[in-house]
This record gives C-alpha cells, sequence and structure tokens, in this order.
C-alpha cells in the first residue's frame, strides 16, 4: 500500500519552494536557502519560459510552492500608457496560466510600479491606475484557479517606504530591484506564506472585557464611564475591535470570558453608541466569578474544540500566567503596555495563530454554524430521548465532488487533528493526484440538518490498488460529532465499493495524542481486527455487515 505523504524536507518550513522573477532575486534565494529547500535557477526573466517547459530544471526540481515577484515596470518595458501596459498583462497572465499546474500552490505578487520616470509624470494618477489593472487581472485568476494566492508585495514596500525599499544603486550594479532591507523582509513574508500552507490555524480568540476590548470597569459609568470612543484612548479600543470584528468575519471564532456582573457588562455590549462587537458576533460567553480557567475549558466543550484551538487575550498578567499554568495548551500572547498599540498587537496575533492559506465558504460561516450547534443542544436537552433528539434534527449528507472544493478538502485532511484515523497530511499536490489517480477514490461529504448547513466537514480516501480496498484515511471536522454522522458516512462509502465490485474493505486506524474520538469506530460498525503495530487494520466483508442505525439521509451532489 502506498502512503502519498511526503515527509518533512530538511528546513524550518519542511517544503521545496521555488522563487521566480524578473528581475535579480540571488540575494533572497540566498536567504532562503539558510531555512529552507529553494530551487536555483538560472538567472532572471525566463518566469513564463521555465513554466511552460515541462523539460525545465524548474519542473525537475519539483516545488511545493512556486513565488513568482514581478517588477511591473520590467514587465511592461517601462511603457505607461494604459492600453498598451494592458496588453503587455494580458499576454503575460495568458502564458502564465497556460503553464500553471493543478496539484502546485502558486503566489504571484501583487504590484507596486516603480521607477525614476514617474517622477516627471503629469499624470499623478497613473501610478495607482496601472497598478489597479494588475490586481484586477491578478484576481481575476486567483478566481480561476483556487491555487494561486496574492503576495501582498505592496504593503511590504510600503510599510518600509518607496524610498527604502527600492535602490538605483542595486538595480545599476545588477538588476537588484530591492535594498537590503526589503530584500530581507521580501524573505521573511515569503517564508510566512509558506508555513501558513502547512500549520493548523487556532480557532477561537476568547478576550476579556474591562481594559481589554475597552477602558475602565463595566457598573462604574456613573464615576467613570467607559473608554471607548472616537477620539483619544478611546479610538485605540475602538480600532481594536474594529480589527477583531475584521477577523471574526474571515472565521475567527469570538468568546468572552471575563469577570463581571453579566446584566452591566452586557449593556455595554449591546447598547454603548461606539461597541463594534455585538453579542451576535460571540460564539460563547462566560462572564462571571469563576476562574478564567474553568471558563474556557467549558468553552472548549460548548464548542466540541480542543484546547489547543484556543488563543486568551486578557489584560490581567496575573489571569493570563494563571491560565498558562493551568491549561497550557492554551495560547496566551501578551498584552501590550500602551493603548495605541492594541490594534498592531491583534494584528500580530491574527498573522502568528489565526491566518490561514485560503479563506474557505465553511471559515466565513463559522460563527453562524456555531450558533446553530447552540439549538441543536437546547433540542437535545428538550428531546425524550437521544434517539429522538438524532431523529428531529433531520441530518442528510451529501457525497460531493472533490475536484471542486479541492481547498476544502486539504483544509480538512491537514486541520483536522480529533477525528481523524490516521492523521495523514498532504499537500494540494498530493491531494489533487489522489483526486485523479485511477486507484484511489475521495469521498466528500457536506453535511446539513434542520437548523442549518454545517458545510463540508468530512473526507475519506479509498486506496483500490489491491485485492482488498484500504480505506487508508478518513476525517470529520469535530463540530459535527457525537450524531454517529460518521457511521452513515462509512456505510456509503462501504455501499459504493461494494457497487464497484468489491467484496471487502479494509480500514487503517494509527492512535495519536488527540485522535481518541475516532478509536473504536471500526469495531463499533463490525469490522474485525487483522492486524495490529504501529497502523491497526480491520476488515469487514460486504455479505456480512451489521444491522446498524442512524438517523443521517445520504444524498449527491446535483452535477449541474
Amino acid at each position: 500500500m502506498n502512503d502519498k505523504r511526503d515527509d518533512k524536507k530538511d528546513g524550518t518550513t519542511g517544503q521545496k519552494i521555488a522563487l521566480l522573477s524578473n528581475v535579480n532575486m540571488d540575494y533572497v534565494i540566498r536567504l532562503l536557502r539558510k531555512q529552507t529547500e529553494v530551487w536555483r535557477g538560472e538567472g532572471y526573466g525566463n518566469e513564463l519560459g521555465l513554466l511552460m517547459d515541462p523539460d525545465s530544471s524548474y519542473h525537475a526540481f519539483k516545488p511545493d510552492i512556486t513565488f513568482l515577484v514581478m517588477d511591473l515596470m520590467e514587465l511592461t518595458g517601462h511603457d505607461l500608457e494604459a492600453e498598451t501596459a494592458g496588453h503587455s498583462m494580458d499576454g503575460w497572465f495568458s502564458d502564465l496560466e497556460s503553464g500553471l499546474k493543478a496539484e502546485e500552490i502558486y503566489y504571484i505578487s501583487d504590484a507596486c510600479l516603480w521607477g525614476p520616470e514617474l517622477g516627471v509624470l503629469a499624470d499623478a494618477g497613473r501610478k495607482a491606475a496601472l497598478e489597479h489593472m494588475w490586481q484586477e487581472r491578478l484576481e481575476a485568476l486567483c478566481g480561476r484557479r483556487k491555487n494561486v494566492r496574492i503576495l501582498p508585495y505592496r504593503q511590504m514596500v510600503e510599510n518600509l517606504g518607496e524610498e527604502n525599499a527600492f535602490s538605483l544603486k542595486m538595480w545599476y550594479m545588477g538588476k537588484i530591484l530591492l535594498g537590503n532591507e526589503a530584500q530581507k523582509r521580501l524573505c521573511g513574508l515569503i517564508l510566512e506564506r509558506a508555513e501558513r500552507e502547512r500549520r493548523v490555524p487556532k480557532k477561537v480568540l476568547l478576550l476579556d472585557l474591562d481594559n481589554t476590548l475597552w477602558g475602565g470597569l463595566a457598573g462604574e459609568q456613573e464615576d467613570t464611564p467607559v473608554e471607548l470612543s472616537e477620539d483619544h484612548g478611546g479610538l485605540a479600543y475602538k480600532n481594536l475591535q474594529r480589527v477583531i470584528l475584521q477577523m471574526q468575519k474571515q472565521g475567527v471564532l469570538l468568546g468572552i470570558v471575563s469577570k463581571n456582573n453579566e446584566a452591566d457588562a452586557m449593556e455595554i455590549v449591546e447598547k454603548h453608541p461606539h461597541m463594534v462587537l455585538r453579542p451576535e458576533v460571540f460564539a460563547a460567553r462566560r462572564i462571571n466569578w469563576r476562574t478564567k480557567s474553568e471558563n474556557i475549558r467549558e468553552i472548549a466543550e460548548e464548542l466540541n474544540l480542543g484546547l489547543d484551538s484556543i488563543v486568551f487575550w486578557d489584560d490581567s498578567p496575573q489571569e493570563r500566567q494563571l491560565v498558562r499554568e493551568m491549561l497550557p495548551q492554551v495560547a496566551v500572547p501578551d498584552f501590550p503596555e500602551r493603548k495605541e498599540d492594541l490594534a498592531g498587537a491583534m494584528g500580530e496575533i491574527y498573522r502568528q495563530y489565526f491566518a490561514a492559506s485560503a479563506v474557505t465558504g465553511e471559515d466565513l460561516a463559522r460563527t453562524v454554524q456555531y450558533a446553530a450547534n447552540t439549538a441543536r443542544r437546547k433540542l437535545e436537552t428538550a428531546a425524550g430521548s437521544f434517539e429522538d433528539y438524532l431523529r428531529q434534527l433531520n441530518m442528510r449528507a451529501v457525497r460531493v465532488n472533490p475536484r471542486r472544493h479541492m481547498e476544502r478538502l486539504v483544509q480538512l485532511m491537514n486541520k483536522t487533528n480529533q477525528f481523524n484515523l490516521t492523521t495523514r497530511r498532504y499537500t494540494q499536490g498530493q491531494m489533487a493526484e489522489l483526486t485523479e489517480a485511477p486507484d484511489r477514490k475521495v469521498y466528500l461529504y457536506r453535511v446539513a440538518d434542520r437548523f442549518g448547513d454545517s458545510g463540508i466537514v468530512a473526507a475519506a480516501v479509498a486506496d483500490c490498488s489491491g485485492a482488498v480496498p484500504v480505506l487508508t484515511d478518513f476525517v470529520m471536522s469535530c463540530r459535527v460529532m457525537g450524531k454517529h454522522i460518521e457511521d452513515a458516512l462509512v456505510e456509503d462509502i462501504e455501499r459504493d465499493l461494494r457497487e464497484r465490485g468489491c467484496e471487502c474493505l479494509r480500514a487503517l486506524y494509527i492512535p495519536t495524542e488527540k485522535n481518541l474520538p475516532a478509536a473504536g469506530l471500526y469495531e463499533r460498525l463490525g469490522y474485525r481486527l487483522v492486524e495490529s503495530g504501529e497502523s491497526t487494520v480491520y476488515e469487514i466483508c460486504f455479505a456480512s455487515v451489521p444491522a446498524r442505525k442512524h438517523f443521517v439521509k445520504i444524498e449527491e451532489e446535483s452535477e449541474t
């Protein structure tokens, strides 16, 4: 049986990187090679030829991620007329797209037009207009190709300042566009984006209230109004909330863990005119006088998430230290000393813990989905029995085409820990190969019930290369655990393989520190143990599948 995983290579990112450009990037490549494995090309300015030539050394290297850092001035041949520059951009993107491979990841820089001739342009808006033309084409490509991302090159330059980022001296010496500091920052940006492709982001940000989301103490408004406004220090807290709201819109679950009288605190959350974070954006709340570690544990259970999915932020050094000691799995970043640093500190927390390589539809709908979970818990409490509860949910699982949802498929495989039978990880390229391989069958499921759509939450891979197919991977999001949905999905996989002429199915289980919720699945479904060791192997013959009870209707995605 083939294991399609790519073992971690030397270097901190564990990935093979290629950096292509139309200007000299030798120094950046040397910096990158201190950290990870990087393809060393011959010269620069032939990025399209390398991509389009299947026999090039670039393709022989087989990078996991390719970064294309393009200088727009060089790409357009220093032509600043919109029509002709647009033709140059169209041609470049057309040739580029013809050379892209579905199994690889590509980052393409956004545009920062720079050159000495810009200093004499009478049309002050020309620079921005040409940059916008590039951005439009780049965003359109990202819309068509889910394995293409935008590298925020222009933001890096703007943060450093053009006068510090670019160097005519370096340019005249060897077509090196960027100064030393900018090259170091570009190296850091590339490594940070590569790391995003492989890490598991945190999911929940739990927040204190007093002197964290606002200045001052709730309940003392008559004497000391809370600091939250459009002016001075109050604006610092409001801008912090604006950053957090944007994070929530991008899929970060928010929660409150604060020592207050709940009525006093909620009065501010609900009614303060400058409050940005209203009650509906919080997936969970614990506003009481109990220990914060106890409240955090309860929220983790309520959301059905591991403690290692949580980041806790509090202005109190004592509270932060207690949580670090009691719940070492929870990330507890420091709190800035100055209120003017609040928004920037939260931005860094997002980049360090939450930023993902791509934001999926499931990410954007996460808060709504967890609100639906609250309604499900109420139904469970009111139901006469657990079986009545499952029956009343009206659950259905739709088998969807994995090729149409590649980003979510890769995300599920790489970022699911608790209900993951083997915890094998895949690059996007490996996953794309599996979906096309004639001896593999990839299953992907969307789950919904009477309270809403939980999104695409389960995936499995069957290796059909041998006489008996083997279920090498089976993962399911923790947010739908506990309702025997997995029973119905395994049964659907069995049915599909039986219809393909198979008589038996084997399945693997590899225990880890985190996947205990998945232990015992195959025994419960009637599989017999055939091999134990590092991998436990189970088998079932379809002629002797036992009767099972679940309450999930299986459907197939419409092709239209």
